[in-house]
């Protein structure tokens, strides 16, 4: 069991990555804090290595609320994330503050308002690890219609790095994780409400150069590597998970 011991909070926890990732911790052997802004998604995951919390990673008081009667974590998987199709013609000021909310924003009060007690923790058992969700729509590939996401996502990045750079020896790593297109309810939704849904899934599976969506299972086991002492030399990193689309 490579997260044996481990406490792991995960963001998003509700369905898609976040869930997968809830579960195969767990498995592992972590402790998992699994929070999502929708509770009603968490009921079932809870269990006896398994806790719920609701949160809303854009409402700061609530992270700092929860930060403050947290024990000591191990590992922290900010999954939570929004994808705004368009250009920046699309892009209104709303949508781009949305998008920075959740994707960015949310991430650097979570780990913030977290960062002194896993440093407190890193000082006990010499290794904690922060997994950022990113992607490769972001500083690495330009993707049509991915205006605020990549934008948003690559600042995941260099926000992942600067961490990292920070904290290099205090203990801590950091890394972003990269992935291509994951099939996942976010993505089912984004293809249900397309003119012609059929077309869109047929474009999504044909950017993959593997021929297909990239599974839930296909990326859990980098983050529980991510998450694990096994990856304890490992920080700073984008991690791509991309089924070949950035070769």
């Amino acid at each position: 069991m490579r997260l044996r011991d481990k406490t792991i909070l995960v963001t998003a926890a509700g369905q898609g990555m976040g869930r997968a990732s809830v579960i195969a911790a767990a498995a592992e052997g972590a402790r998992v804090i699994a929070t999502d802004r929708d509770e009603s998604l968490l009921g079932d995951l809870a269990g006896e290595r398994v806790e719920t919390e609701g949160l809303d990673v854009t409402d700061g008081p609530a992270i700092e609320a929860l930060a403050a009667r947290l024990g000591p974590l191990d590992g922290l998987f900010n999954c939570a994330g929004i994808v705004h199709h368009g250009t920046i013609l699309d892009l209104s000021d709303e949508a781009w503050e949305t998008s920075l909310a959740v994707n960015v924003t949310g991430m650097l009060r979570l780990t913030r308002a977290l960062m002194p007690g896993l440093l407190r923790q890193a000082e006990t058992t010499g290794s904690v690890s922060i997994l950022n969700m990113a992607s490769m729509a972001s500083s690495i590939k330009g993707f049509p219609n991915r205006a605020a996401y990549g934008a948003t996502k690559a600042a995941v990045i260099g926000l992942t790095k600067a961490i990292a750079a920070d904290f290099v020896t205090k203990g801590i790593r950091c890394n972003a994780l990269c992935p291509g297109t994951v099939d996942t309810p976010s993505l089912q939704g984004r293809i249900a409400s397309a003119a012609d849904p059929d077309q869109a899934r047929r474009d999504f599976v044909a950017r993959q150069p593997m021929g297909r969506l990239a599974r839930v299972e296909d990326i859990v086991p980098i983050v529980i590597y991510l998450l694990s002492d096994e990856s304890r030399f490992v920080t700073g990193q984008a991690m791509l998970v991309d089924g070949g689309v950035t070769i």
